[in-house]
């Protein structure tokens, strides 16, 4: 297949269904650096998104993360989900004419109909929620639509990847809070979390989970990876494993490079290594529950043509050079994600306000 062909099954793809991408931490990047300001957004940036290349990378919709780091918890981080919130309330409000809330499926379709990027959004860690079951349900009431189990610690009532394991995966406690995530139809995010917490909350899970941002730990062995016993339980849960770009979960060498003195070479990390593991994702798990989380603004490295959020229309210009259908990639970019947005919408609409709480304090 020639650049060309490739080029135009990809255009294809992208007119049945733009991106939508399961995590972007450019929200958190603007708290760091830009004071919470929403000013110049419209222009070229030194950082991984702006609007101009949003929109040449075909993203329709994202999942804009609502992040604070779990060094600190209690009000605190309620405080600084709470800000970050607000700057893409505040950020759609300055820009109208490029983005626009969504908090359903059809939200997404209707933002996509006036021209517009549909903002999501989701929150990174229990530790977020201060132990509240009513701040979580109030951040739903915000439009938060995935919970995503642990950050980088255990918390008091899950496993994370990347921490001392001490609730065999989820504490009671921390099934309960996946029943409620059921029931106020918000996602449960398995990215960060443990394989026992992976198990445990799937067990648990009545609703289709996500994994907002991980790659499979067959082709990199990091904790942050999705195992195969994991991945192949998608198909009968009906959830989705988007696929990051973050090198250190592409490829081991990369990983290694990244926690040494980096006094060697930086190993290569390419569009084909990140392919590579949306095949075997969709192998093992099934064409349906596969897709894209590219945690840009969240890492300080990218592969080689993946620098930025106008990268994706490359991605699937090497699956197409591969054999991959414009229906197939349609799919992986966002198709697959909204399916499981739209079975989970009517909960998020009504759950939280039509049947009692499965926890209250």
């Amino acid at each position: 297949m020639t650049p060309r062909d490739t080029a135009a099954v990809v255009a294809e793809a992208l007119d049945l269904c733009p991106i939508v991408d399961g995590h972007n931490d450019w929200a958190y990047e603007n708290r760091l650096n830009r004071q919470y300001s929403v000013e110049g957004l419209d222009e070229l940036l030194p950082t991984d998104t702006d609007i101009p290349r949003l929109r040449r990378g075909g993203v329709g919709a994202q999942f804009w993360s609502v992040f604070v780091e779990d060094d600190g918890s209690g009000a605190a981080a309620v405080q600084a989900t709470l800000e970050q919130i607000d700057w893409v309330h505040r950020l759609v409000a300055r820009y109208p004419g490029d983005f626009e809330l969504a908090r359903s499926a059809a939200d997404v379709a209707h933002a996509r109909s006036r021209g517009r990027i549909a903002c999501l959004l989701g929150a990174e860690g229990g530790h977020q929620l201060n132990d509240s079951p009513a701040v979580l349900r109030m951040y739903a009431a915000l439009g938060v639509r995935y919970l995503t189990l642990t950050h980088l610690r255990t918390s008091p009532w899950a496993d994370s990847a990347t921490d001392e394991a001490v609730h065999d995966g989820l504490s009671e406690r921390g099934k309960a809070y996946v029943r409620e995530l059921n029931r106020i139809g918000m996602l449960v995010d398995l990215s960060h979390v443990s394989p026992a917490t992976m198990h445990a909350a799937l067990d648990v899970t009545s609703a289709p989970v996500i994994f907002s941002h991980s790659s499979a730990r067959a082709l990199a062995d990091n904790p942050r990876n999705i195992p195969d016993d994991v991945l192949a339980r998608l198909s009968h849960n009906g959830g989705v494993a988007m696929i990051t770009f973050v090198p250190q979960f592409v490829r081991e060498d990369f990983g290694q490079w990244y926690e040494s003195d980096r006094s060697e070479p930086m190993p290569p990390v390419t569009i084909a290594d990140v392919a590579d593991h949306v095949e075997h994702a969709r192998d093992v798990a099934g064409m349906r529950h596969i897709g894209l989380g590219g945690d840009f603004d969240g890492t300080d490295v990218f592969p080689s043509g993946l620098e930025g959020v106008d990268g994706y229309p490359a991605l699937l210009e090497e699956l197409a050079a591969r054999g991959w259908s414009s229906g197939e990639l349609a799919g992986l970019a966002g198709a697959n994600a909204l399916r499981v947005l739209a079975e989970t919408d009517a909960a998020f609409e009504s759950g939280r306000l039509t049947s009692p709480p499965v926890l209250t304090l």
